[in-house]
Parts: structure tokens; sequence; C-alpha cells
């Protein structure tokens, strides 16, 4: 497996764009399989889930091709029974389900899997599916889904942690070729949502409300094939941002949405990070003192789950106590234990870690385990004086397009190596 060997204490400085957001392509690639017709997404990000998803979609009987960041995809012919062994091992291909279910009628999709970070139950993917008349068994590992043809229904998504976003996307998916008009009450709001419903109109499909708590999809007879760009990816932005804070560096990241990063920024400009913000760019500035803050994770439009552990990092910066209460997934301060190893003063109480910040870090060898963990972990190594070896980085090849060179890029003494 590769690993990361990090030479800490330097700064960033320069400029890096900012990639394809992973989380709003992987739908938007399962959503192919709802038309016959060729499909180029422009803008895909290099990272080994897409390739996955590549694979998954071959298995299908789709065609499958990525190159120069487009990617095309062609299931002219699909079987409603997917790989086994490949899908279970990515959370992310359950949304396959939706798409596969309303075109072929029958679906026979295996439970997935993904990162360690807690319960992630696929229970309102199921209900919203049965809301849609489909019929549903769990057997042998797979979900086996029949419906003669799916009805639109009024179907309320909210959950014990709020809305689920891929549960939004595979029941808007299914609900474009349903009969009838479907309701979505408690819809998921992240900006990925609205991408996938913005490829699914370029399609053909009919849907209002997408970005909002209530999304109204009108079935259609058909999709045909069309061509989209995928927005930037926020969490991406918002770990580079950070990093560059960490470091006291002056970064600028380009070809983003500084819209989409409303809460991060707001954490950020309280803990005295200075920036400027202007449309698709987003500066940097060195020289702020950092503070502690208080951060609670949310769905949309609060703050993201998914940037809550390099936030951490940055908060080792801050004289004083912060407390970030994990509101989405139980299990998401696994790197808090790596953290302790470089010097980082952390307690864990219940859904919240107290950080003591303002303590001198140095280099470890640290393990990674799972995607964003491996990211604050990148980061707290740039911190570091010393070198710092980070293991199993093949969760960040999951979510960041060729991290080590864009931080090269910023100036930073990172390689990539074999673990020995």
């Amino acid at each position: 497996m590769d690993t990361f060997i990090i030479q800490g204490g330097v700064p960033l400085h320069g400029e890096i764009p900012i990639s394809g957001a992973k989380n709003a392509v992987l739908p938007i690639l399962a959503a192919t399989l709802l038309t016959s017709e060729p499909c180029v997404i422009r803008r895909v990000p290099d990272l080994s889930d897409v390739h996955f998803m590549g694979k998954i979609l071959r298995s299908l009987g789709a065609s499958f091709t990525f190159e120069n960041g487009t990617v095309k995809v062609h299931a002219k012919r699909v079987r409603d029974k997917g790989d086994y062994d490949l899908i279970r091992k990515m959370r992310g291909s359950i949304c396959i389900l939706g798409p596969l279910l309303a075109r072929k009628g029958k679906a026979n999709v295996s439970m997935p899997g993904g990162c360690v970070i807690g319960t992630r139950p696929i229970d309102l993917h199921l209900k919203g599916l049965r809301a849609l008349s489909a019929k549903l068994d769990i057997k042998e590992g797979y979900i086996q889904a029949k419906s003669r043809k799916l009805q639109g229904n009024e179907i309320f998504l909210g959950g014990r942690v709020g809305p689920t976003v891929l549960g939004t996307a595979n029941i808007m998916m299914a609900a474009t070729l349903a009969e009838g008009v479907t309701i979505i009450e408690s819809a998921a709001c992240e900006p990925e949502v609205v991408d996938l419903a913005h490829f699914l109109i370029s399609m053909g499909a009919k849907i209002q409300g997408a970005g909002t708590p209530r999304i109204v999809v009108t079935g259609a007879e058909e999709l045909h094939g069309a061509e989209h760009d995928v927005i930037p990816d926020r969490i991406e932005a918002a770990t580079y941002a950070i990093a560059a804070a960490a470091t006291n560096g002056e970064v600028t990241l380009t070809d983003m949405r500084c819209d989409h990063l409303a809460a991060v920024l707001d954490k950020m400009r309280e803990a005295g990070v200075r920036f400027e913000a202007r449309g698709s760019s987003l500066k940097i500035l060195p020289g702020g003192e950092i503070h502690a803050v208080d951060v609670s994770t949310q769905p949309y439009t609060g703050f993201p789950t998914d940037a809550q552990a390099q936030l951490m990092t940055l908060m080792l910066r801050a004289q004083g106590l912060s407390i970030i209460t994990e509101r989405i997934f139980e299990s998401r301060f696994m790197h808090a234990n790596e953290l302790a190893r470089l010097g980082a003063d952390i307690a864990i109480e219940g859904p919240s870690a107290i950080i003591r910040g303002g303590k001198e870090l140095s280099g470890a060898e640290v393990m990674a385990s799972d995607l964003r963990a491996s990211a604050a972990l990148v980061i707290a190594g740039l911190m570091c004086s010393g070198r710092t070896q980070v293991n199993r980085i093949y969760h960040l090849d999951r979510g960041y397009e060729v991290m080590d060179k864009k931080l090269r890029k910023l100036g930073a003494r990172v390689k990539r190596t074999k673990e020995k």
C-alpha cells in the first residue's frame, strides 16, 4: 500500500484548481443507466471511486471510457444484476438501485460498503422505493427489487440525523421514469443533489425544487442522452483552504464555488483566518491569529461532516479549548487518536471532541482510517516539525485527485512511496 512522507513546517504558497465533486459525479454516473443513449460527463475527477463506478457500470453491460477528465457512458443494454463483490465495496454504489429498477422493472444490488465512519443504513432508500410501488427483499446479501411500473407518490425522507443525500438521489432518479407525480418531502438540499437534478433535467426529466426540502418529479416515458459538467468539489476546496490556514500560508483556490462553502468560511472567519472570496476563487491570506471555535456538524447548509476532521487540525493551532460536535456519524473521531501521536491534546466525550490547542506538534507515523481522516492527518503532517508518515492513503485516492501533486505545487514537501 502507498504512504505519504511529509516533511512539515513549510507554509503553503501558490495556486491550484479545484476538481469536480466526487459526491456529485457518482450519482450522475449512475443516472446514465436511465437511458439507452450515450452520455458525456465532463470535469470528472480522476479518483479510485470513479474508476470503481466505471467497473460497476461495465459489469451491468454499459460501455465506460475515461480520458482527460471526460467520461463517456453508453448503457444501450443493461443487466438488472451487478457484480456482488464490486458493488459491496463502495457505499456510493447503492445509487444504481433506483435507476436500474426504474428502467428494467427489477434490480439485484448487493448491500454497499464504504468508509468505517459509523452506521449508514439504507432504510430510507428502501422506504422511498416501496412508496413508489416496488417490492423489496434482502436475500443472500442482495437487495432484490421488482416493480411492473413505478408509481409516483408522496414520500417523506427525513431520518434520525436529517435528510439522506444518496437516498434523495436514488428516489429522485427512480421517480423520473415513474408514472405520475412524486413529491419528496424533507429532501436533501446539498449542491450535489442539485447537480444531479440538472443532469436529469438535461436528459429530459421534469424536476422542480432541487436544493429545497421539497422536490417534485413528474415521470416521463423515457429519458435521452445528455452532456454535463460536474460542479466543483466543495470538500476538496475546504480541505485545501484549511491546510493553507493551518500552515499560515497564502493559497489561491480557483475553479470553485464560494457559495457552496458558506458554513466553512463562516467558521474560518470566526477562527481568525483571513481570506478573500470572489465567486469562483478563494484566497487564503497569512498572518491571522487562530482562535478557538465551537462547531456542530449539520446537513447542508450547516457545517459539513466531511470537513469536520480537517477543522479539528486547524484548531490544534488555536490557544484555548475548541469543541467539535459530530451530529451526522457516530464514529467519525477515529483520527483523534492518530493526531494524539503527533502531540495533539484531544478528549472525546460522547459526540463531542474537546481540543486543547497551542501544543507543539512533531512528526510521527500515523494510520488513516477513512477518507476525511486521511486529509486531516496530511494537514497535521504539514503543520508538524519533522517527518510524518501517513499510511493507508488509498483512502485519499478515493476522494482527492492527485493530492500529493497539488500539495507539491504549493511548496509542500510530500512524496508518495510504498509502505515498508
